[in-house]
């Protein structure tokens, strides 16, 4: 009789060749999880290249979704369940694997050409080298096979559903449902029948073979998350991102344009606000990136929201149009979705590279307001406050996000637009009696907004210096110190307009861990850690980064010790050493293209404040 474990949570990693469809394997899982009720995050993991070195290391995809039935802020640190199609998925995921976890192998792929290229000197699954694991062989391959004997399909076209048939054991180990993932192959392969047939066969042949007392004799459930009423989407940070920003555009009544150029790992924004030309949403995949920062900047100077998008290698090329922006006081969000460099760099792996960039890498007296996002639901509020702030105080925002929430997933609860803030930019009307372009609110010192073909406000546009009020183009020195100086007063002013800083877990105390963007859930897991050794902890994470929140340097005040921890060599903690010099701050790094794991942040920290002590 199989035996059923009630569980809290669950983190499972898919692992195979880059053509083995794990990234959609993953995702289907994560569906159907989400469909039980389960709470979840998701991390997908592959290589650069489109078919990188078979049954290498190197070449390996991966993706691992964390299910609970509580709150998930993280996609896990080790695996309770690991997929392996093949030799070299094996290897590069074992020492993530948690001692006693379940791993169910490809056994067809295991040959000796197969170990041979990725490494192994002797059979893992004959060496006794997995006896801590509970090891399931299945012949993926040859079942799949015989699943669809009689499709009359090619052995090529069989092996493209082997991910199937593995989605189907794990469905089944798990206790899911078939029925998403079913409606997901007839909505996307409803149009090729065989292909949907193959599919189909290979899921319900994966099923029925785990459904057998002796090969799988207990499977996991994982209770539904005490979820509260709304409507569900599971989505990528990507893809709500575009959301946030179409539900700014409702509720601003601006019209939304983004002028991007395609690039690793922000594409999925231009792709997902493509398919709205409906909802009067407009795109235009530009040439390269300067070209796409320019037409976002026209669209702005028309009076569209505009929204550009890119990744570390574009946002160094946008930088002078960039300024172009700040010159002229329009409003502009620029998404950068960040990745390891320099240069082309890993450019599938995450990193929190960019904030120098994001912050100082311009030229001239280049202010602009900076955020960023902290998890995939967080893209969607993030998006819709940069545009927010973007409008109001007509300036360039620069939203930072990364790899890992870009392309990561979450339980997204759709929200109703007429419960968001309001978005009142400053427009200009017609029938003033002088319009000056650079008059200024006296409070946050914005210039009104004035739309091309609006009778009576002609004015003057451009990257040279212009004079204050009535905009005309200028070199005189005391006016142009004057113009810098109150292009810098906006940005700072911001500070007025955004929540102040919040800290989670002790309010004052022993340890302040400090973090930004990505970083968030782990960090915070961290200090609930911390917590529970005894040592006072509260977690500061910050999404407003310029300027920074009015209380920073009240919170920074009330700990002993503060550790900034970032996914970079100590940007974000050099800024705030910049600017609180009063407040000493350590550090906890990596830089190796992976988020951070919960357990090696704890013993970073355990060890710094050991050395402390030592020294002390």
């Amino acid at each position: 009789m199989r035996i059923i474990f009630n569980i809290e949570e669950a983190v499972i990693k898919f692992a195979g060749d880059s053509g083995d469809g794990m990234q959609l394997t993953g995702t289907l899982f994560s569906e159907a999880a989400a469909r039980s009720g389960n709470d979840l995050a998701t991390f997908p993991d592959y290589p650069a290249e489109i078919r990188a070195p078979q049954n290498t290391e190197a070449g390996v995809s991966g993706f691992q979704v964390h299910i609970g039935r509580n709150k998930i802020h993280t996609s896990g640190d080790h695996c309770n369940v690991l997929v392996a199609m093949n030799p070299a998925s094996l290897k590069a995921n074992l020492e993530n694997t948690k001692r006693g976890a379940t791993i169910i192998v490809n056994e067809d792929a295991f040959d000796r050409n197969a170990l041979d290229k990725s490494g192994y000197t002797s059979h893992p699954l004959d060496d006794g080298s997995l006896e801590a694991y509970r090891v399931f062989k299945a012949p993926v391959s040859r079942l799949t096979r015989e699943a669809l004997s009689d499709t009359g399909a090619d052995v090529k076209s069989m092996d493209k559903s082997r991910n199937m048939f593995v989605l189907g054991i794990l469905l089944q180990l798990f206790n899911k449902s078939l029925a998403s993932t079913l409606k997901y192959l007839d909505d996307k392969f409803g149009k090729n029948p065989q292909v949907l047939n193959n599919n189909r066969l290979a899921l319900e042949a994966g099923y029925s073979y785990a459904d057998n007392d002796e090969w799988l004799p207990s499977v996991f459930h994982v209770s539904p998350a005490p979820l509260d009423k709304g409507k569900y989407r599971n989505a990528t940070g990507n893809v709500v991102t575009a959301w946030g920003f179409m539900a700014a555009a409702e509720k601003s009544g601006r019209p939304l344009f983004l002028g991007s150029y395609p690039i690793t790992p922000a594409t999925d924004i231009l792709v997902e606000l493509s398919k709205y030309r409906a909802l009067g949403v407009k795109t235009f995949q530009a040439e390269d990136e300067i070209a796409g920062v320019c037409s976002a900047i026209g669209a702005a100077f028309t009076g569209s929201l505009a929204v550009t998008t890119t990744s570390g290698p574009g946002f160094s090329l946008k930088s002078e149009a960039l300024g172009l922006a700040v010159i002229t006081e329009l409003p502009l969000v620029i998404v950068d979705v960040q990745r390891s460099g320099p240069s082309t760099g890993m450019p599938t792996k995450s990193e929190q590279s960019d904030l120098y960039q994001a912050l100082f890498g311009r030229n001239g007296e280049c202010p602009c307001i900076v955020i960023a996002a902290s998890s995939p639901t967080d893209c969607f509020y993030s998006a819709y406050e940069a545009a927010k702030l973007s409008m109001e105080h007509m300036t360039p925002v620069i939203l930072l996000s990364d790899g890992y929430i870009g392309n990561g997933s979450q339980l997204f609860k759709i929200p109703a637009v007429k419960d968001l803030p309001p978005i009142t930019p400053p427009i200009a009307q017609a029938g003033t009696a002088e319009y000056l372009p650079y008059r200024r609110d006296p409070e946050t010192l914005v210039r009104q907004w004035a739309l091309p073909g609006t009778p009576g406000l002609l004015h003057r546009i451009g990257g040279l210096e212009k004079t204050d009020g009535k905009g005309s183009v200028s070199t005189d020195a005391l006016n142009h110190e004057k113009m810098v100086q109150l292009r810098k007063e906006k940005v700072e002013r911001v500070a007025n307009h955004i929540a102040k800083q919040t800290v989670e877990g002790a309010p004052e105390g022993d340890l302040l861990l400090i973090s930004w963007g990505g970083t968030y859930g782990t960090v915070r897991a961290a200090a609930e850690i911390m917590n529970k050794k005894g040592i006072t902890t509260g977690h500061a994470h910050f999404r407003h980064i310029m300027p920074l929140p009015l209380n920073t340097a009240e919170i920074l005040g009330k700990y002993k010790k503060r550790i900034v921890c970032e996914l970079n060599n100590g940007q974000f903690v050099n800024y705030l050493r910049m600017t609180y010099p009063q407040f000493p701050c350590g550090q906890v790094n990596k830089v190796q293209g992976q988020p951070f794991l919960v357990e090696e942040i704890v013993q970073k920290l355990t060890d710094h404040l050991m050395n402390e002590n030592e020294k002390n």
